[in-house]
């Protein structure tokens, strides 16, 4: 059986206060953090800020400790009421973390996944009536006959943590598909109990224009209910041709969402060299893809007639170009950092290190890094009842991280 780290709390790593407690190199007044030539340079944000914000930085030192290992490239990480962590493990496994680093056995009772490619067990999230009911959720890339496609599961933790009981599959998105790529999917519950559920294109060519059609859950923003029904006020319903679930469309591949503040939705989404983007998601709306979007294809080239702006599409809040493989996000709540309050922190696969963005009017107008010496990929990141940051790394070799003032 795999060695895992039973209590793997190690020496935390401390980063120089002199570098913003946090490894980055101060930038000069207004400079952004971005220097590389990006990749499509003939380009030019639709607003000043769009891209390369200005860089900040926290004055208050950190540090970092990695408390858990040997978690085999884990997605999704949420934290239990009782401050334990729900952590997947993408061939298939879920897992409860303490904070001091126990790592359980796999929970028992979860249906099989896909794990091919970028498929496999994703996210998880707890939901809204836990204290009530113990029901969790999470989204996979669900075999299927004639290939596979997400799909979101909920079902009740049981008492012990050892299992869960009642298995119902809640969503499906059609159409299937064989393929290994661009499931998305991240979830998140709204204020009103409403899950959101982020879905990805599935990558190839002949799928992309399905982004942009509404009889094809491929590329789109879900909203559903948490018993898997259709909320009545999607912007879809009653649309002829239109799958009712659809909140938004014109999507790539989004693997973060997070509800802000104020109850508002934000996404993220992977674009292909440059371009990838965070979202103000909102009902009914059109975001693009692929019809505009920044970035170039991987081999050269523009993506499609290379526009950056359509008719009837929105424009992403921010972007990076360079891109920063964003994987999970979440807004800052906590009390250890009361200048975090309201900012929106980005895990960074590619780059290896968590975004804070400064956010005033929907408008990005800071960006600072984090996490800068951690070395791994940044899957996901969520925030602590004490207000501590804590990261997964998608890695053979899977850390559960926690980022804390020192």
């Amino acid at each position: 059986m795999r060695l895992l780290a039973l209590a793997a709390t190690v020496s935390a790593l401390t980063l120089a206060a002199a570098c913003g407690a946090n490894g980055q190199d101060a930038p000069a007044a207004g400079e952004p953090l971005e220097t590389r030539p990006a990749n499509a340079p003939t380009q030019a944000p639709a607003f000043e800020g769009q891209t390369r914000a200005p860089g900040v930085r926290t004055e208050q030192a950190l540090a970092h400790s990695v408390v858990a290992s040997g978690l085999e490239h884990p997605w999704g990480l949420a934290l239990l009421p009782d401050n334990r962590w729900l952590v997947t493990e993408r061939p298939g496994r879920l897992r409860i973390v303490t904070a001091q680093g126990q790592v359980g056995e796999p929970i028992a009772g979860l249906p099989a996944v896909a794990a091919r490619g970028q498929g496999g067990l994703l996210d998880v999230a707890v939901g809204p009536t836990f204290a009530q009911d113990r029901l969790i959720y999470w989204s996979y890339a669900q075999p299927r006959e004639g290939g596979n496609g997400t799909a979101v599961a909920r079902g009740r933790l049981s008492d012990d943590g050892t299992r869960v009981e009642n298995v119902e599959v809640i969503f499906v998105a059609q159409p299937t598909y064989d393929g290994d790529k661009h499931f998305g999917s991240a979830l998140a519950f709204d204020r009103r109990g409403h899950l959101f559920i982020t879905l990805g294109d599935r990558s190839d060519a002949p799928m992309r224009p399905q982004a942009q059609d509404l009889a094809s859950h491929m590329g789109k923003t879900i909203r559903i209910n948490a018993d898997g029904s259709v909320p009545q006020d999607n912007p879809f319903v009653g649309r002829e041709g239109a799958l009712p679930e659809i909140w938004s469309i014109g999507h790539r591949n989004m693997q973060g969402i997070a509800v802000a503040p104020n109850g508002d939705i934000w996404t993220n989404e992977h674009g292909t060299r440059g371009g990838d983007e965070i979202n103000l998601d909102r009902a009914g709306l059109n975001y693009g893809w692929p019809n505009a979007a920044y970035g170039i294809e991987y081999r050269g080239g523009p993506i499609n007639s290379g526009a950056t702006t359509a008719e009837g599409t929105e424009q992403p809040n921010y972007y990076w170009d360079p891109v920063i493989a964003p994987g999970g996000m979440t807004f800052y709540d906590g009390a250890m950092f009361p200048s975090w309050r309201g900012n929106l922190l980005v895990a960074g696969l590619k780059e290896k290190r968590i975004s804070r963005l400064v956010i005033e009017n929907n408008r990005v107008v800071g960006e600072e890094y984090l996490l800068t010496d951690l070395g791994e990929r940044v899957r996901d990141v969520a925030v602590a009842a004490d207000g501590s940051v804590w990261a997964i790394t998608d890695e053979e070799n899977g850390k559960l991280v926690r980022l804390a003032a020192r």
